[in-house]
């Protein structure tokens, strides 16, 4: 894999750079032990296998080698640590716009998937340090057969597009535009929401999902300028910052 990402090393915007490894238990994992040795801002540790790769909560990912990509990019945000979450939106939002790039339509599933014909494409895992934050991303790209557990849920941009795309390729693609709204968590903020309200899959759609005051269920408003979640409930509207197992209800 590293001769293959070595054409667009030289190309990515400053100050990223591409570390690689065979194996990783966790890309995230990995680039957690290197931020705490004192590695700099904009490192990505690209993987060519996990053994133990996750996603939110916990939940493994399906990375096949050689059919996807599954990296971590180490951020040390100049913006205070309490707008760091806004990272996954910053995150999805690159993948989704690398996704376009490519010629393929893409639609963010609040807060941190992204989605093409309402089936996922990539995930987004954010995680914070002492100082630093991790963003792991994992994008399927040329992966045609999923184990039968995701295989109704999950797409890749070869099966979405009918040809085989060049990794590296995607990958710059993907650093280049975080490399744009990784600035934009704080003073500009309202551009980045502003592009992800667009592309937001869940606004207009009745929804159930889990959060920490339990199961809810309701029609999304779409996204507040904070970027929570505007879900209209019987007891009103309410503003989510976080919910887990969102998902689409008829009607």
């Amino acid at each position: 894999m590293a001769a293959d990402f070595t054409s667009i090393s030289e190309g990515l915007p400053e100050p990223f750079r591409v570390l690689i490894r065979e194996t990783v238990t966790s890309t995230n994992d990995e680039i957690r032990e290197l931020a705490q040795a004192g590695a700099a801002d904009g490192l990505i540790l690209l993987a060519e296998r996990q053994t133990a790769g996750r996603g939110r909560r916990g939940a493994a990912w399906f990375s096949p080698h050689g059919e996807s990509l599954a990296f971590s990019i180490l951020v040390r945000p100049e913006e205070p640590k309490a707008l760091w979450p806004r990272l996954a939106l910053a995150a999805g939002l690159a993948a989704a716009e690398a996704v376009e790039s490519f010629g393929l339509q893409a639609g963010i599933k609040w807060p941190n998937d992204v989605w093409i014909r309402h089936l996922k494409v990539a995930g987004i895992l954010v995680e914070a340090g002492a100082g630093f934050a991790i963003v792991g991303i994992g994008i399927n790209v040329n992966t045609t057969q999923f184990p039968i557990e995701v295989a109704e849920i999950a797409t890749s941009l070869h099966i979405e597009g009918g040809r085989e795309l060049s990794l590296p390729e995607v990958l710059a693609a993907i650093i280049r535009q975080f490399s744009v709204r990784r600035n934009q968590i704080g003073n500009s903020f309202e551009d980045l929401i502003s592009a992800v309200r667009q592309r937001c899959v869940l606004t207009g759609n009745r929804v159930s999902l889990i959060t920490s005051c339990g199961p809810k269920s309701g029609i999304v408003e779409g996204l507040a300028p904070g970027g929570e979640l505007l879900l209209r409930t019987e007891s009103g509207l309410e503003r989510l910052i976080q919910a887990d197992e969102i998902r689409l209800l008829p009607g």
